[in-house]
């Protein structure tokens, strides 16, 4: 009896467990896009010169209007086209479009990098939607001189797929002009989340956008006005201007795997709020420092707690050095945010059209005595 009965169990354990084996499961996204290197070109059928002839002729990708697959270097008509992650991009003609459909999770946050830059002198926007939600990006500013900027945009979603579009709205003179784009890839975003004795989430700047492997000048994370969903749980960019997400595999980081650049001067900060109690003393620390990508000059860094604030600078020559500060300060609400600035604008030494500054690391908010 007692051997029919182990032997009952055996057999509904191993039933459980081929059950479970057969449950589809999505996998965590955290990698490029179908072809989203844009390195499988249409047919050469499908082609006229560069431009894309037919609605799926570009593989894994559905077109609207003027679509072109270009390599990268000189081009007819004076354009050289930067495309530094690879041998092609797409060029988005006006009201041009590419999408594809994405298997996702419902009620989970992705992030989309990829790299944009635009064409001509023109001011160019790209419009950027995932589902019902969508983002107007603006592109004249360059700030990478290579042509290697890369973007960050989150978004929620409601339901297990979606659709991933890229939008060019202008309506250019020259339809030649048009925002490039040479890679994209989506990431799931974890919840922010609390370290023991730290009243910050993600403080580390550990939870952040994919990163491209193989080049990378960091991410551009868009002011809040911009980004509903922040790709830096937690963490909001404020002002104009946006932040930079660095990775220590292309960049010197104080800590961990991740920090961020405030490249913007004046335009640009990061910011949190956090839970305190009132009339209670908390004491704030952060790394600051230099990324060891030849930004140069005296930097500084004003940091705010509430009405709190401190200011501290070091001498830059972009080599890759960094220093821990700290702000003591007595909270007056419930809820106080904590922010950073950089109030000074900065470029590297050999090259003044790419624009960088200060690093932030490792921020921590600890209550203390008085």
């Amino acid at each position: 009896m007692a051997s029919s009965i182990f032997s009952l169990l055996i057999f509904t354990l191993y039933i459980s467990l081929a059950s479970a084996a057969t449950v589809p499961i999505v996998p965590y996204l955290d990698d490029l896009l179908e072809n989203g290197d844009f390195e499988e070109g249409p047919k050469a059928s499908e082609l006229k010169k560069t431009v894309i002839i037919g609605k799926y002729s570009l593989p894994e990708w559905e077109i609207s209007g003027v679509v072109e697959w270009v390599s990268g270097g000189p081009q007819e008509g004076g354009f050289y086209f930067p495309i530094p992650r690879g041998a092609h991009a797409i060029r988005l003609g006006n009201e041009a479009s590419i999408s594809q459909y994405v298997e996702v999770k419902p009620n989970t946050i992705y992030s989309l990098t990829f790299g944009a830059t635009r064409t001509c002198a023109q001011d160019e926007v790209l419009t950027v939607s995932a589902g019902d939600m969508s983002s107007d990006l603006p592109i004249q500013t360059l700030y990478s001189a290579d042509g290697g900027d890369t973007y960050a945009w989150a978004f929620k979603t409601t339901s297990n797929y979606v659709e991933v579009k890229f939008h060019n709205p202008g309506m250019q003179e020259d339809p030649a002009c048009g925002p490039l784009l040479d890679h994209i890839a989506i990431k799931e975003l974890p919840m922010a989340t609390y370290t023991k004795g730290n009243l910050v989430k993600n403080g580390g700047f550990e939870a952040g956008p994919h990163v491209f492997k193989n080049f990378s000048t960091g991410v551009l994370v868009l002011p809040l006005k911009q980004d509903k969903y922040s790709p830096i749980p937690g963490w909001m960019v404020q002002f104009a201007k946006p932040a930079k997400y660095i990775d220590s595999k292309h960049f010197l980081v104080p800590s961990g795997n991740a920090a961020v650049e405030l490249i913007g001067g004046r335009e640009t900060g990061i910011a949190q709020t956090v839970r305190t109690v009132p009339k209670q003393f908390y004491n704030l620390t952060f790394i600051i420092g230099d990324a060891n990508n030849d930004c140069h000059g005296t930097m500084t860094v004003q940091a705010f707690a509430g009405k709190a604030s401190t200011q501290v600078s070091f001498v830059s020559s972009g080599k890759g050095w960094y220093k821990t500060a700290s702000l003591k300060f007595q909270a007056d609400k419930t809820r106080t945010t904590i922010a950073f600035y950089n109030p000074f604008y900065h470029t590297k030494v050999h090259d003044f059209g790419h624009m960088c500054g200060p690093v932030i690391d490792d921020v921590s908010l600890v209550h203390v005595k008085k």
